[in-house]
């Protein structure tokens, strides 16, 4: 037992280092690429990225108020197909859906009262038919601006 317990906490210090690494990448990919989808609009401050695959899905709530004006950006590595994202309100009704709109990567809106939405990424599979197809994963991000009144 002495000489196991060494090799799991270097283990699981391992892994807990490697996430921190592939999550630093995928901010640093919102930064570099994805806050750029966001101009003119003023970027608000939070970076959301994970690392996704082919046919996974991620949700993202966000607080929007009345009489500003914001904009989600919503951008994928290009190992990966074009992102779907959905926003829903708290009535499960879409507001927003890009494959209805060409596969946007942003959305520009403004709410009458403040609202909780939800913003549903999917990461659709390029090739349903190869069962045996490579599975693709990259970073996935999701940004927030608003206009400045």
């Amino acid at each position: 037992m002495k000489r196991t317990l060494p090799v799991i906490i270097l283990a699981v210090l391992f892994s807990f280092a490697t996430s921190i690494k592939v999550s630093s990448q995928c901010k640093g990919f919102a930064k570099q690429f994805c806050k750029l989808e966001i101009l003119p609009y003023i970027h608000d401050g939070n970076y959301h990225a994970a690392i996704l695959s082919e046919g996974e899905e991620a949700e993202l709530y966000k607080t929007c108020f009345p009489d500003q004006e914001y904009r989600i950006a919503v951008c994928g590595s290009e190992a990966l197909p074009p992102v779907e994202f959905k926003v829903i309100d708290a009535d499960r009704n879409v507001l927003f859906d890009n494959k209805e709109h060409n596969m946007v990567k942003t959305w520009d809106f403004k709410v009458e009262s403040a609202k909780q939405l939800k913003i549903v990424i999917n990461v659709p599979a390029k090739d349903k038919k190869k069962a045996d197809a490579e599975i693709s994963s990259g970073c996935v991000a999701i940004m927030f601006g608003f206009k400045d009144k």
